[in-house]
């Protein structure tokens, strides 16, 4: 199962529900906060019969929070413009602008606070099958 370039996945990081995806399905779910979007780029079963791995493109305005979740997977970032600070559970805050990189482990709690400027981020998920995308926590 695969899902084309453009399919826009719309994710919903402010509610006490899962993002509206599963790894599995794919599948859209409630709106956004105004100003997010998700889209995922590129989609293929593995590296093994447990997961599957993502690319997705997200897109957030100056000043936006992304509040407190965890993804059932990990997630490699790339921060392609704009920049924010990003807070890892565990670990000291760290600024990001574009052009920088951060992994996040597996069930790691974090969040994201988008600096002045609107932002974009490539991130590459591998995620347990029928997992959500992202977990608030």
């Amino acid at each position: 199962m695969g899902v084309s370039k453009g399919s826009i996945l719309t994710c919903r990081l402010l509610s006490c529900c899962p993002y509206c995806a599963t790894a599995d399905a794919g599948g859209a779910g409630a709106a956004p906060p105004p100003g997010l979007r998700y889209e995922i780029l590129a989609r293929i079963d593995g590296p093994t019969e447990a997961f599957d791995t993502f690319i997705v493109a997200a897109e957030a305005p100056a000043g936006f929070d992304v509040p407190r979740h965890i993804h059932p997977g990990i997630e490699s970032a790339y921060i392609v413009t704009g920049g924010g600070l990003l807070q890892v559970d565990g670990e000291a805050s760290r600024a990001l602008k574009a052009g920088d990189v951060a992994q996040i482990a597996a069930r790691r709690p974090h969040s994201f606070r988008i600096g002045a400027e609107p932002t974009r981020i490539v991130s590459t998920y591998i995620l347990e099958k029928g997992q959500p995308i992202a977990i608030p926590v």
